[in-house]
């Protein structure tokens, strides 16, 4: 194993979101190609293109963002970049959160909102349907099923193909349910960080996608010395390619989306999916991570 671009994203298997879009599994997370903060411009916007052309030319055809990066910014470069859109590629959105600063983030779940933002992101990235569309939280002060309400009327004008939901717990994505066919689940999970396991059961169980936001270990887990550097030492890769690599194993519905803003990481992370353990050497770092 090399930490270089020899492996391509099709090596981490496929997925198939909602019984009709087959995805390889190891995707991108487009949010690092905006400002500090997640706020304004990237310092390089050129660089942020060749990324995003960069994955799509390494097999990566799952590509996930959302209207609050920048905002607006992350969906505006992918669609200068990558339109029209290789046969294949999925674009993943998000709608519901707003931007009052630099990692600043509030939920707004109001449905004239999310229908406001639907149009917008279909013009930031050129798109006649959003392939799926992610309510990004759901908002404590509207009833979940207004803010999916106006999601399911969109759905059935043709201007989202599939719904997912974002930071969600069982009776979340039960109550949800409801109102639309959910086919993907995004929270926050890595080796270190694993308390939505629930979640992940669930979206196995169900056959749901399960996209972990922040999918690299970090911290004490990642520390040099620890039992992640050592094993990622012995097969010849980074931690956090081990880290992305136990994610493919973790499960099936698994579909990490890690981010970065440079070219030179992005290949080490496509590389990721060719990162292979033994049952007994992924057993001991999950023990060394508890």
């Amino acid at each position: 194993m090399t930490t270089t671009a020899a492996v391509n994203a099709k090596a981490s298997g496929t997925f198939v979101i909602g019984s009709d879009l087959t995805v390889n599994r190891l995707g991108y997370g487009a949010m690092r190609i905006t400002g500090d903060g997640i706020w304004g411009e990237p310092k390089d916007p050129e660089t942020a293109k060749k990324v995003l052309r960069r994955a799509v030319e390494l097999g990566v055809n799952f590509i996930d963002t959302a209207d609050s990066y920048g905002p607006d910014v992350s969906e505006r470069l992918i669609g200068e970049a990558l339109a029209p859109y290789a046969k294949g590629v999925v674009i993943a959105t998000k709608g519901g959160l707003t931007r009052q600063g630099p990692n600043k983030w509030l939920p707004v779940g109001r449905p004239e909102y999310l229908q406001q933002q639907v149009e917008m992101s279909l013009r930031r990235l050129k798109l006649e349907r959003i392939d799926l569309w992610q309510l990004h939280r759901i908002d404590p002060k509207v009833p979940v099923e207004e803010s999916l309400g106006i999601i399911k009327k969109l759905q059935e004008e043709g201007k989202i193909r599939h719904v997912g939901l974002s930071e969600v717990k069982p009776h979340e994505i039960d109550q949800a349910r409801k109102i639309v066919d959910v086919v993907s689940v995004q929270n926050l999970y890595n080796l270190g960080d694993r308390q939505h396991e629930d979640v992940v059961e669930y979206c196995a169980k169900h056959k749901i996608a399960f996209i972990p936001w922040f999918p690299v270990a970090a911290g004490k887990l990642a520390k040099a010395g620890g039992k992640l550097d050592s094993a990622a030492k012995r097969h010849g890769a980074t931690v956090s390619q081990l880290s992305l690599a136990w994610l493919l194993h973790r499960s099936p519905v698994m579909l990490p989306i890690p981010g970065t803003s440079s070219v030179k990481h992005l290949e080490e992370n496509i590389a990721a999916a060719g990162v292979k353990l033994s049952t007994a050497e992924w057993k001991e770092i999950e023990d060394s991570a508890k």
